[in-house]
């Protein structure tokens, strides 16, 4: 018994390294880089579409913690990203927990049977993590550039990050149903997923 929660723990760990693999992917090569002033940038990207997709399939701690290492990666090797990479994981860790929360605690989308239902779900934790994000995600950074780079530089980061990070959240909960309607059926088969967030506990 003991045998078989550890090989569980282990399977969703290294499901959860390949979503941190896929995230850090999905945002290093497919995204659209915009310089801002001050030498900074902010980047259009389905990144923060693979956190939530992960917590939907992987469960709510595995899940987040995958794609929240992913951007962390993703951050640590590039130069302008670096100095930031605290706040992405502090950030990208809350956007997936409160996306779990809605999504396995409140609506416990794991234990649907109706893919209407599925899909409501879906979206419901999707724009949960994804508004925290659009909406505290660039406040963050905007403190954190206030510090760095001066008032002015940072307030116009905020206003063309605030404008990214919208355009990223809508973009990000489309991609995060259609993939999650198309993968749950065929992954949970392939018993690659199970369907009982109680296996989502770290103990």
């Amino acid at each position: 018994m003991q045998n078989s929660a550890t090989d569980k723990r282990i399977h969703k760990l290294v499901l959860a390294g390949v979503f941190a693999a896929v995230t850090y992917i999905v945002f290093t090569f497919l995204s659209i880089p915009i310089p801002t002033p001050g030498g900074g940038k902010v980047t259009v990207h389905l990144g923060n579409a693979f956190c939530i997709l992960g917590v939907l399939l992987l469960g709510t701690f595995y899940g987040s913690a995958g794609g929240a290492v992913g951007l962390v990666v993703a951050d640590l090797l590039d130069p302008v990203y670096i100095v930031e990479a605290p706040i992405t994981f502090v950030l990208k860790l809350l956007m997936g927990l409160i996306a779990g929360f809605v999504g396995h605690k409140l609506l416990h989308i794991d234990e649907q049977k109706d893919r209407s239902v599925i899909l409501r779900d879906a979206v419901l934790a999707s724009v949960a993590g994804l508004l925290f994000n659009a909406v505290c995600d660039p406040l963050a950074r905007y403190a954190y550039k206030i510090l760095i780079i001066g008032r002015p530089a940072a307030e116009v980061t905020l206003a063309v990050n605030m404008v990214v990070t919208l355009i990223n959240s809508v973009v990000s909960v489309f991609a995060v149903v259609i993939l999650y309607m198309a993968l749950r059926g065929p992954l949970r088969k392939l018993g690659i997923i199970t369907d009982n967030e109680k296996e989502d506990q770290p103990s």
